[in-house]
């Protein structure tokens, strides 16, 4: 081999290797798709919406036409999608990850649960495809700022091969070999989520209909043992100017609810208040439509109670 070809092989490795495949370009997905793409990789990303993948272009994204021809090009696909049907499809449908001719490994940074990622897991393994289930929280700002928690199991020598990729978008911790152990910490920890914000909802309300000023609510609360991630950060940007623009659909926060009674009542377990923190977000569903951001949680209870939380800027 001449020293000019020794260069090109080189080259042809540091290339591949950099690459990596990408689906579904949401709200979470975009920003992080992004964020792998501006640390100097060459990233393939596909999505059903068009107008997403033009999108994409802009910082230099390659587009696929399905998510097989993301597994075609490249070893390594991670994925982010709405729903468990989504994620079935991508990795077992007609046009699968499973069917892809170089991909080796396939990284879901989707809410799924413990279930579905089990069958996924051995879908892709009947195909000689790793699977790592990589569920994450943060939301967009997180995703943004590359500061998600990520909740990852799965086989431990494919999770240590990944974890500067992941720690390029967030901070990665190992739950468990087990497939969809991640899923069940990421039901765990949206279940404190959906919790925490219908009661910072709850008792805003009745603040504000008892005559307190909700600026002033806020901060007693954060500086107090009341505070919660719903007090620090989604109150104050989102539902006191009311613009409920947070970045994360009610439809989704009712999907991940659902899932962890799913597996709580598989285990047996008790589940009073998470069946009533589920009704209050399924209220928020049927009031307010599966588009409209969680924090319109606080809605209907206003409606109930004739009070506004905050007020329009400007």
């Amino acid at each position: 081999m001449t020293g000019n070809e020794a260069v090109s092989d080189s080259r042809h490795e540091m290339s591949t290797a950099s690459e990596l495949g990408f689906i579904g370009l949401g709200n979470m997905g975009f920003p992080i798709a992004h964020r792998l793409a501006a640390s100097g990789r060459a990233v393939v990303v596909y999505d059903t919406r068009q107008e997403a993948i033009e999108r994409a272009r802009e910082f230099g994204a390659v587009p696929a036409s399905s998510p097989r021809e993301v597994a075609d090009r490249t070893e390594t696909v991670l994925a982010s999608l709405p729903s468990l049907q989504a994620s079935l499809e991508v990795v077992g449908g007609k046009d699968g990850v499973i069917g892809g001719s170089r991909v080796r490994l396939f990284i879901d940074l989707s809410t799924v649960g413990s279930e579905v990622a089990q069958r996924n897991y051995e879908l892709l393994a009947a195909s000689g495809i790793a699977g790592l289930d990589a569920p994450v929280s943060g939301g967009v700002t997180g995703a943004q700022k590359g500061t998600l928690a990520i909740m990852v199991s799965g086989p431990r020598d494919q999770y240590d091969a990944v974890t500067s990729l992941l720690s390029e978008i967030g901070r990665p911790f190992f739950v468990g070999a087990q497939p969809g152990a991640a899923q069940t910490m990421k039901l765990v920890n949206n279940l404190m989520a959906a919790a925490t914000l219908a009661a910072t909802a709850e008792v805003m309300v009745m603040g504000v209909k008892a005559g307190l000023d909700p600026h002033v609510m806020l901060d007693v609360l954060n500086a107090g043992s009341g505070a919660t991630h719903a007090s620090r950060d989604k109150f104050p940007k989102a539902v006191l100017p009311r613009t409920f623009d947070y970045g994360f659909a009610t439809a989704l926060m009712v999907k991940d609810v659902r899932l962890y009674l799913d597996e709580a009542r598989a285990l047996g377990l008790p589940i009073q208040l998470a069946e009533v923190v589920a009704e209050m977000w399924e209220r928020t569903l049927s009031d307010e439509g599966s588009e409209s951001d969680f924090t319109a949680i606080v809605k209907p209870l206003e409606r109930a109670a004739d009070v506004t939380v905050g007020h329009q800027q400007g």
